[in-house]
C-alpha cells in the first residue's frame, strides 16, 4: 500500500495558539481504500490536525497535499467542494427536516429556478440504496436514532464525492448492533477506495476496523503502525507516554494505609448504577476515608461514572445507597444536599467564573446551599475566603482577584476551595491536576490525602496512572464504558494497570 500516492500527505504540520503549541512538526498520511486510526489522549492533537486538514484552523508552516497536489484550504466549504468531508460525534444535520432534504441541503436539483423535490428525494434514495440503508427518505431525520441519523450525514458525505472521509468519535452513543452496521459502511467506503480516518477511544473497534494507525501526544507525532504489528498495550504505552514527576515531597502513605471495610456499611454504594448511551451498569462502593482512583482512557467512562453519581447525568438503571439508604439522586442540587460533591474536568466552563472575585467564587457552593434569600455576611465571606487561601496557598493571597488573572492550578484551588466550603463527606475529582504545574500538582495531591485521612471519602480521576496509584487505596479500572476491575492498591504498578486497560481483564497475577 505505501507505493501508492497518498490520498492525503501532512508534512511537518505546525500550529501555535497564544503559549501553546498545538501541533509541533507533525506528519500524517492517508492512502486510498484505507482506514486510518489516529490516537491519542485528550490534548493530543488529533482535533487541531483534523481542523488543519479540513480548513478551520491555517497552519503555521508545513505542506498539505491532496491526490499529490499542494491545497490550503480557507474553510470546511473548501475542502469539501475538494473532497475531504468529516462527519462529527455530535451530528451537525437538521433534525427537523427530512432524510432527503438533509442529505441533498444546498446542493438540491432544480427546475426552473426552484427546487426538484421529485428529483431531490429520487437522488437521496439512491445514495441510501447505494449504502444499502433501509431509510424512507421523505421521514424526518429527527424521528430516527442518533446511529441513523449517523449514517445520513455518511450518505451525505458520499454525495460530494468524498475521496477523505473523517469520521469523529462515530460510535460513541452506538451500541454494538449499530458500531457492527457502521463497519459494514465503512468497509463499503474502502473498497470504493475513500480514505477514512477514524477517530475514537474504543481500542477493539480501532483494532477491528483500521488498516493503520497514527498516534499522536502532546501535540507530537509518536509513530506511525500496523496494528498486527503492535500490541494493544504497546498501544496504550505510546498514548499515555511516561512523564517524568518530581513530586518527592508528597509522602507515600496510601499503600501502608488499610480502610476497615468489613464491618463498615460504605458510605456511597451503587449497584447495577448505569445509564443507556453512556455507561454500562456496574458496581461500586466508597468508603468512608478511602480514595477510589478511577484509570481508563478518555472516552472508557470514567467521567460519565462521575456525572451519575453526582446527579449531573440521570441513572436509569441500578440503585444508589447513601449509609445504607437509597436514594435517587436526580440533580447536583441533590447530591449536594447529601454532601456528594462533583468537581468537573472542565473547570473553565463547568466550574470557574473568571470575571468574579476569588472570594465570590469561594463563596458561590455555600451561599447558593443556604438559598439567595439568606446572604451570607461580607464578614463570613472575608473569613471564609482568607481561610482558603491560607490552608491551600492560593496565590495572589487578595480575595478581591479577578480569577482569570490566577494561574491554572490557583484557580484549580479556588475551584476546590468553593466545595470544601460546604463539607462534603464524597468529593469526585475529575482530572484536577490536568493543565496545571508540577508545584501545584503536589500541593492539589497532598490535600487529597489529607482529606482522606480526616475521613473524608474521595473518587479520583486522572489520565495520570502514576497520580492514581500514588493516592488511591482501591483502583476501579474502566473501558469502553464498562468496569473491567476493582482492586486493591497493594504492589499495584503502571504496568499492571495499563495490561488491564489494555485487555479488559485482570491478570492472574492481579488476581
Amino acid at each position: 500500500m505505501t507505493d501508492q500516492q497518498p490520498a492525503v500527505s501532512m508534512e511537518n504540520i505546525s500550529i501555535e495558539f497564544p503559549g501553546v503549541k498545538a501541533l509541533d512538526g507533525v506528519s500524517f498520511r492517508m492512502f486510498p481504500g484505507e482506514v486510518h486510526s489516529l490516537l491519542g489522549e485528550n490534548g493530543a492533537g488529533k482535533s487541531t490536525l483534523i481542523k488543519a486538514l479540513t480548513g478551520v484552523y491555517r497552519i503555521d508552516s508545513g505542506v498539505i497535499t491532496l491526490a499529490g497536489e499542494e491545497v490550503s484550504f480557507h474553510s470546511t466549504a473548501e475542502a469539501q467542494a475538494a473532497g475531504v468531508s468529516t462527519v462529527y460525534q455530535e451530528v451537525n444535520l437538521l433534525t427537523n427536516l427530512t432524510v432527503a432534504e438533509n442529505i441533498l441541503l444546498g446542493r438540491e436539483p432544480r427546475r426552473f429556478g426552484f427546487i426538484d423535490w421529485r428529483a431531490t428525494r429520487a437522488r437521496a434514495a439512491e445514495l441510501l440504496e447505494k449504502l444499502h440503508l433501509d431509510i424512507d427518505p421523505n421521514s424526518r431525520l429527527g424521528s430516527h436514532s442518533l446511529a441513523v441519523q449517523q449514517l445520513v450525514a455518511i450518505a451525505r458525505a458520499t454525495d460530494i464525492n468524498a475521496r477523505v472521509l473523517i469520521l469523529d468519535e462515530p460510535t460513541s452513543s452506538l451500541d454494538a448492533d449499530e458500531v457492527q452496521e457502521l463497519f459494514r459502511i465503512i468497509r463499503e467506503l474502502k473498497e470504493d477506495g475513500v480514505a477514512i480516518l477514524f477517530v475514537s477511544h474504543f481500542l477493539d473497534q480501532v483494532y477491528e476496523v483500521s488498516d493503520r494507525l497514527t498516534v499522536l501526544r502532546n501535540g507530537k507525532l509518536v509513530g506511525e503502525y500496523l496494528p498486527e504489528e503492535l500490541l494493544r498495550i504497546e498501544l496504550v504505552q505510546k498514548m499515555i507516554g511516561k512523564e517524568l514527576t518530581v513530586l518527592e515531597d508528597l509522602e507515600r502513605k496510601t499503600r501502608s494505609q488499610t480502610v476497615e471495610e468489613n464491618e463498615l456499611t460504605p458510605y456511597v454504594r451503587a449497584l447495577g448504577l448505569g445509564r443507556k448511551g453512556s455507561i454500562e451498569p456496574i458496581d461500586l462502593d466508597v468508603y468512608e476515608g478511602e480514595v477510589v482512583g478511577l484509570a481508563g482512557l478518555l472516552g472508557s467512562g470514567r467521567t460519565e461514572l462521575a456525572r451519575i453519581l453526582s446527579g449531573v447525568d440521570r441513572a436509569d438503571v441500578g440503585a444508589l445507597e447513601i449509609e445504607g439508604t437509597a436514594k435517587r439522586i436526580r440533580t447536583p442540587r441533590q447530591s449536594i444536599r447529601d454532601r456528594i460533591i462533583y468537581s468537573s474536568e472542565n473547570r473553565r466552563e463547568e466550574g470557574i467564573l473568571d470575571e468574579l472575585s476569588v472570594r465570590d467564587n469561594i463563596a458561590l457552593a455555600l451561599q447558593a446551599d443556604r438559598g439567595w434569600f439568606r446572604p451570607i455576611p461580607r464578614k463570613r465571606q472575608d473569613e471564609l475566603a482568607e481561610s482558603y487561601i491560607q490552608a491551600l496557598n492560593i496565590r495572589p493571597a487578595n480575595p478581591d482577584a479577578l480569577l482569570k488573572n490566577l494561574s491554572g492550578g490557583n484557580q484549580q484551588k479556588v475551584l476546590l476551595a468553593r466545595w470544601l466550603a460546604i463539607a462534603p463527606r464524597l468529593l469526585i475529582l475529575d482530572e484536577p491536576t490536568r493543565g496545571i504545574d508540577v508545584g501545584a500538582k503536589a500541593e492539589i495531591q497532598k490535600l487529597v490525602s489529607n482529606l482522606a485521612e480526616n475521613g473524608m471519602s474521595v473518587i479520583y480521576i486522572s489520565a495520570e496512572l502514576d497520580e492514581v496509584l500514588r493516592l488511591s487505596h482501591r483502583i476501579a479500572v474502566m473501558r469502553d464504558r464498562r468496569m473491567v476491575a476493582d482492586i486493591e492498591n497493594d504492589d499495584l504498578t503502571t504496568d499492571t494497570l495499563l495490561a488491564i486497560i489494555a485487555d479488559g481483564q485482570i491478570t492472574e497475577a492481579v488476581a
